[in-house]
């Protein structure tokens, strides 16, 4: 372990970057933001701080614009309309709204602005004065996952272990991952790898492996260093890849852990539909209703 540097080995903060424009959802996104789309029945960020609830985390620190803090209402009581339903003797809806003060009510939510979005690591390096003394957990609420353990959890079980940066990974087919970063690998385990090289969105048949990086990271606190120090990319953007090759090229160990379960996309359009599917059918309510209707338009 690095003695410049206390890690505390239990992870109980989380960061949720939402600060981003969702310019792939316009003009849907003019007056909403992304994270706040709904998935099923539920904003998207939900999925994500449920996941980091059920990892055992208690802290969630959201990086927002200053025009996207409605993400972060909607964890809040409702006190008056609550009034009203009851006042309305609508209990079964009022018990409906209930629900998400008792989930999350344990929880301590925290954030800090990101005034113009300028990449990942930015993001990140924005919630420093909150994490700034404890490894933590990142999580990007448009990728969500189905199945298995919160994949959060399964970063953190690596972690408590190795002590090291953990990037969450999962395979994909050749004709996708340059959408994504790719990472050269040493296969250590079962599902446990070390990063060698993260390229980040290669070129067609450039790709390292079939692993891409899938939106989840536990981090050491030194990571802040590095992203103060981290060049820009062409773009003016501080990013989380580039930020992991300077941390590799100092010596720095990082591991993957390719995550157990479905990896649903949100991050354009069509994902989030092709998401929003998946999950209706698999919702004990809605499932058997859909997947009736379904078969009936698909006769006509």
């Amino acid at each position: 372990m690095d003695t410049k540097t206390e890690i505390k080995l239990e992870v109980r903060k989380v960061v949720i970057p939402v600060a981003g424009f969702g310019t792939r959802f316009l003009p849907l996104t003019r007056v909403l933001p992304k994270g706040i789309l709904p998935v099923v029945d539920e904003p998207m960020a939900a999925y994500s701080i449920r996941e980091a609830k059920n990892s055992g985390i208690t802290d969630v620190v959201m990086v927002v614009s200053d025009n996207m803090k409605i993400i972060l209402d909607y964890f809040k009581p409702k006190n008056k309309l609550e009034n009203i339903l009851e006042r309305r003797g609508s209990f079964e809806l009022l018990e409906r709204l209930k629900q998400v003060d008792k989930e999350f009510e344990e929880m301590s939510f925290s954030s800090v602005v990101q005034p113009i979005p300028t990449g990942d690591g930015d993001a990140v390096l924005k919630s420093k004065k909150y994490t700034r003394k404890d490894s933590f957990g990142v999580l990007f609420h448009d990728d969500l996952f189905f199945g298995g353990p919160p994949a959060i959890s399964q970063l953190i079980k690596v972690f408590q272990t190795a002590q090291k940066p953990v990037i969450g990974l999962k395979k994909l087919d050749a004709s996708k991952i340059s959408k994504y970063g790719a990472v050269a690998v040493e296969k250590v385990a079962h599902r446990l790898y070390k990063i060698k090289k993260i390229i980040e969105k290669p070129k067609p048949g450039e790709a390292p492996s079939d692993l891409a990086c899938c939106g989840r990271y536990v981090l050491t606190p030194d990571v802040f260093s590095y992203l103060e120090k981290t060049p820009l990319n062409a773009k003016g953007e501080l990013i989380l890849a580039e930020m992991f090759k300077e941390m590799i090229n100092d010596g720095k160990v990082i591991y993957g852990y390719e995550i157990e379960g479905e990896w649903l996309e949100c991050g354009q359009t069509i994902d989030w539909l092709k998401s929003n599917l998946f999950l209706t059918l698999q919702h004990k309510e809605y499932g058997p209703i859909i997947k009736e209707y379904l078969k009936n338009i698909c006769k006509r």
